[in-house]
C-alpha cells in the first residue's frame, strides 16, 4: 500500500503536465513552474502545511517533470528513426 500511495500522486501530476504540454496554450517555459506549484499544493493538501510536505511536492514536481521530459525525447527519438 505504501508504494501505491507513493505513486499514485507522481503519476497523476505527470500525465496532468504532458497533457499541459500537449494543449500548446502553457508555455514550455512555464510548465516546471506548474508542476512546482502543483506538487506542493498536492503534499499540503496530502500532508498538511510543514516543510516535509514542501520537500515532498518538490519531488513530485521533480519527477513529473522528469518523465515528461523523458516521454517527450523517446516519441522525438522514435518520430526521427521512422
Amino acid at each position: 500500500m505504501d508504494f501505491l500511495t507513493d505513486f499514485t500522486p507522481y503519476a497523476g501530476l505527470a500525465v496532468l503536465l504532458y497533457a499541459i504540454r500537449q494543449t500548446k496554450r502553457v508555455p514550455n517555459r512555464f510548465i516546471p513552474i506548474i508542476a512546482v506549484i502543483l506538487g506542493i499544493a498536492f503534499a499540503f493538501w496530502q500532508n498538511g502545511i510543514t516543510p516535509a510536505a514542501t520537500i515532498i511536492g518538490l519531488q513530485y514536481a521533480l519527477l513529473g517533470i522528469g518523465t515528461v521530459a523523458g516521454i517527450k525525447y523517446f516519441l522525438e527519438k522514435n518520430e526521427k528513426e521512422s
